[in-house]
């Protein structure tokens, strides 16, 4: 019997460092693309696709995301007095009402796995989700992780989000060697955490989606540090693969690496081109400030 997926595991311990100093005080799962932060994205997409614990995995200096999540008596009272409904609203539905937040300390930053790792005692014996907030995925009709538990309860099996990476980017993911089982769809027979171009064995990079069967954690717990002194998830998921299926999913949609500052940028802008409130005020700015950008040669020659 196919277990419901129900929790999902959000590691938002990381240091943040490519984006100091904005990151000194602020964790970077709060900066925000348009008028919400990150992690609130990756938190709907993940309620969207019927998750109802969502276990956060934390560090120091992380106390606004779960103040972000809570009750704010304060601006909620000061916002009722001032009539502002739909301010209030927006504050007071950031989660619905039944799905429950638990957050759990990383003492140390040792990786993606060992922040999975610590998530064990909340997942128990249950298959779950891992979701990375850096990785803003746009989808088209679905998100990515209803995708991808729509897949798991197909095969019920461990999923993992891939897509096509330019191959001289390939020391940057971790690479799935796949064969194909129906279109978008492979079993893994192989993955490997940062290879180099060369070596790599395909140009499938898995990006920050993760479903997972609790086997998982007894491997991470027995998974020496690997690439960049680090327990690497990917190298938990090599030894799974030994002994389950693990299927990778080209998922439909956009993925916007935000852990970057050009991804980060992308994404604010074309989020805001899709924004209810700016869109058309904000797609005459661009047209403006590129029409200012422009040479008199190219402006002669449009």
């Amino acid at each position: 019997m196919t277990q419901a997926i129900k929790k999902a595991v959000l590691p938002v311990a990381g240091l943040g460092t490519r984006f100091l100093p904005a990151t000194k005080a602020n964790p970077k799962e709060m900066l925000p693309i348009v008028d919400k932060p990150l992690v609130q994205y990756a938190v709907e997409e993940a309620v969207a696709a019927g998750i109802t614990e969502l276990i956060f995995v934390t560090g120091r200096n992380k106390w606004s995301i779960p103040d972000h999540f809570d009750k704010a008596y304060e601006l909620e009272a000061e916002l009722s007095k001032h009539n502002k409904a739909k301010l209030l609203d927006l504050v007071q539905n950031i989660l619905p009402p039944e799905v429950s937040c638990i957050y759990i300390r990383q003492a140390e930053p040792l990786g993606l796995g060992h922040a999975v790792l610590c998530a064990k005692p909340v997942v128990g014996v249950q298959p779950f989700a891992v979701l990375l907030a850096d990785d803003l995925i746009a989808g088209r009709e679905r998100g990515c992780l209803t995708q991808m538990v729509d897949l798991y309860n197909r095969y019920n099996c461990g999923v993992l989000a891939v897509e096509p990476v330019p191959k001289k980017e390939t020391s940057r993911y971790g690479i799935v060697e796949i064969q194909t089982i129906e279109p978008r769809v492979g079993k893994i027979h192989s993955i490997v955490e940062k290879p180099a171009p060369e070596v790599a064995p395909s140009n499938l990079g898995v990006v920050g989606r993760y479903i997972l069967p609790p086997d998982i954690m007894v491997i991470l717990e027995n998974t020496r540090q690997g690439a960049g002194g680090e327990i690497q998830l990917t190298d938990a998921i090599a030894k799974l693969l030994t002994k389950r299926t693990v299927l990778s999913l080209e998922f439909e949609g956009k993925r916007y690496d935000c852990g970057s500052k050009l991804g980060y940028l992308q994404a604010t802008v074309e989020y805001a081109l899709e924004h209810p409130e700016l869109r058309q005020d904000f797609e005459r700015y661009l047209h403006g400030l590129m029409a200012e950008r422009l040479s008199p040669a190219q402006r002669k020659a449009g």
